[in-house]
């Protein structure tokens, strides 16, 4: 009986920018997800097709493959170009298209695989495996699956079907693809690319009485994601992509969190027979990566292991940092402060005053004594005291900007190779050097030259063998040099650097060559019907080939995507699981037992306020969801998108 097949295990990086991408790569991602010129979910971390390719080929020097993001719901008029863009995605060695607009299907495409955004909204095991018999090979499931409702889905889909997880970096607080708030007060389309963010702004929150529950808090900004310490049971329930969140985020933060998850997994690797890297080559780190030295909001793994308190950071979406110490004086142009880390010149500081996060630069710090453990420091800030509130003795200080992490990060932080071993052999015209990676692939340089008797053979051995081994900045590395010759003889340094230099350039025109990119899975050739007979505007339908794709699966009533302005009453404008009652203690569920509370099975609505807009919060306890309801202004309304054959 054959040994089952390995799985393959996929770290996935973001890149704003395709030198991005090569830094995701060099710090040990397996793929990379990127924006193109056009029809991103992030529209303003769009990239050339010449700067895609370029990544391409980058990329598949390490057998790691490119996505590019294709995900924005499209207008009628907007359908050809994107299918071009497919086409030249194709021509520009691209690996997967990741879409959410059902339209796509409907068209000419290349043989690109598809994999399905998280837009997609993909939570039920029946959407994911509709999804799969319609030719969609990886599937990004929703932020908020718990461990037990991925591995539901897992049951679902076949074992070639990929699924992808969110394992850092920033939460959407809706559903993703269930959010329109943006749109409705801005015009600006999330499922456009150009989400305004109303999530990260301060709310009032009343309860049905009038009465305030919390005042200019932000109560839809939640925690960063952080799954670090549930990847092996991510792996357990079925997750085979492993994604982190950040598009429009630096270098230094994909260098940091992409090597932190690359050594995390590497670890469960060495211990797990039967998962394997999804790409080749070795990384090695040349600092310590720290996820919480790069701008985070805090962290949770949100839902993972079910609903819990703490997932929320209601006091600032700003970037606090890593608690650094206490202010022990203040004096009238500095203070002092007893710290467990050391400090630099031009950290940056911050504290919490009245809820509001306060920040500043050092201009200049001193160590002045010790505090047992920890050091005293005196420090000179860059703007007056006076000007900053709430510093005094007893505020506690973290740092959000650390100079000398930045420099480290700035420089050359990681190395990637690929395992090799090499065979040097004499041949009956001269010699030739072969080189075999640990993917199997081999490649032959041979040179052309008379033997000739070494005079001192050892001597000649050594600088042969040395010869041999300068690898370099090349993407290989030796593991092994095996010297099989039937007698020793001299050949000269020039001729052993050129068959290396040889014998590596063919080997990485072979690894090039031996790169194969997925094509598109085909759909069952009996159309599936879709779990649902009638779509609402949350099925996000902006076109007529969207339309006709649903119909030819069954479905009856389909209503127009949010962004067509035919919902012109209060609608729900964002879907989350994310409760404001449950995390002030009002769910119904919490009160149940508590001396004179009735524990109603359905909770009154509550009212969210931001200046003059009013936003009214409904419960949904069977589904223990909450809706953010509300209206798209009148004068966004005048603003008809037109879409042909709605109907």
């Amino acid at each position: 009986m054959s040994a089952a097949p390995r799985r393959r295990l996929e770290l996935l990086a973001p890149a704003r920018t395709a030198e991005i991408g090569r830094e995701a790569i060099s710090h040990g991602a397996d793929a990379v997800y990127i924006g193109g010129p056009a029809f991103g979910a992030r529209a303003a971390a769009g990239n050339s097709l010449a700067d895609i390719a370029g990544l391409a080929d980058f990329a598949h020097r390490f057998h790691a493959r490119i996505y590019v993001a294709v995900n924005t719901i499209l207008r009628d008029d907007e359908l050809e170009d994107a299918r071009r863009l497919a086409y030249q995605c194709w021509d520009a060695g691209v690996d997967a298209l990741i879409i959410q607009d059902m339209g796509l299907l409907e068209v000419d495409l290349p043989p690109l695989a598809l994999h399905a955004s998280t837009q997609c909204n993909i939570r039920q095991p029946e959407i994911a495996r509709f999804l799969a018999q319609v030719g969609f090979s990886q599937l990004i499931l929703a932020r908020e699956l718990t461990l037990e409702e991925v591995a539901a889905v897992r049951a679902a889909v076949p074992p070639t079907t990929s699924l992808e997880y969110f394992i850092h970096g920033a939460l959407c607080v809706a559903y993703s693809g269930q959010c329109y708030i943006s749109h409705a007060h801005t015009g600006r389309s999330a499922n456009r690319g150009d989400c305004s963010q109303a999530c990260r702004l301060p709310y009032t929150l009343q309860d049905a009485q009038g009465r305030i529950v919390a005042h200019q808090q932000h109560l839809l900004s939640l925690k960063d994601n952080n799954q670090s310490a549930n990847l092996e049971a991510l792996i357990d329930a079925g997750i085979d992509s492993f994604k982190i969140e950040g598009r429009y985020k630096d270098a230094a933060y994909v260098k940091n969190v992409t090597g932190h998850y690359r050594q995390l997994l590497d670890r469960i690797l060495e211990r797990r027979p039967d998962c394997i890297a999804a790409s080749s080559g070795r990384t090695q780190l040349l600092f310590t990566p720290d996820p919480g030295k790069t701008f985070h909001r805090g962290a949770t793994d949100y839902f993972a292991h079910g609903r819990q308190d703490d997932i929320a950071e209601f006091a600032t979406p700003a970037f606090v940092g890593l608690p650094l110490g206490t202010v022990t004086r203040v004096a009238s142009d500095c203070f002092e402060l007893e710290a467990a880390a050391p400090l630099a010149n031009g950290d940056g500081l911050t504290w919490l005053n009245r809820r509001e996060v306060v920040g500043t630069q050092a201009n200049r710090v001193e160590e002045i004594g010790q505090a047992g453990d920890n050091s005293l420091w005196r420090i000179w800030l860059a703007q007056p005291l006076a000007t900053l509130p709430g510093l005094s003795p007893g505020t506690r200080i973290s740092r959000n900007r650390d100079p000398s992490w930045e420099q480290a990060l700035a420089k050359r932080s990681a190395e990637r190779r690929v395992a090799v071993r090499a065979e040097f052999s004499d041949s009956a015209d001269g010699y030739q050097l072969t080189l075999c990676d640990s993917d199997g692939i081999s490649a032959t340089a041979s040179v052309v030259f008379a033997y000739q008797e070494a005079q001192d053979p050892d001597a000649a051995a050594a600088r042969l063998r040395s010869a041999l081994a300068r690898f370099g900045n090349s993407d290989f590395l030796l593991q092994d040099l095996h010297v099989r010759c039937s007698r020793t003889g001299f050949l000269p340094d020039s001729l052993a650097k050129e068959l290396r230099r040889e014998a590596l350039a063919r080997l990485a025109v072979a690894r090039l060559a031996a790169h194969v990119r997925p094509r598109r899975l085909a759909a069952s050739q009996v159309a599936p019907a879709y779990p649902q007979q009638a779509l609402s505007y949350l099925a996000n339908v902006f076109n007529g080939a969207a339309r006709a794709f649903y119909a030819r699966h069954g479905v009856q009533l389909i209503a127009s995507a949010y962004e067509a302005h035919e919902e012109a009453g209060p609608v729900s404008l964002m879907i989350t699981r994310h409760c404001l009652r449950y995390a002030f203690s009002l769910c119904p569920r919490q009160a149940k037992g508590v001396i004179g509370v009735q524990g109603e099975v359905r909770a009154e609505p509550m009212t969210l306020i931001n200046g003059d807009e009013r936003l009214t919060l409904k419960f949904d306890c069977q589904a223990c969801e909450m809706h953010v309801v509300g209206s798209i202004k009148p004068q966004l309304l005048r603003e008809v998108t037109a879409i042909p054959n709605r109907r």
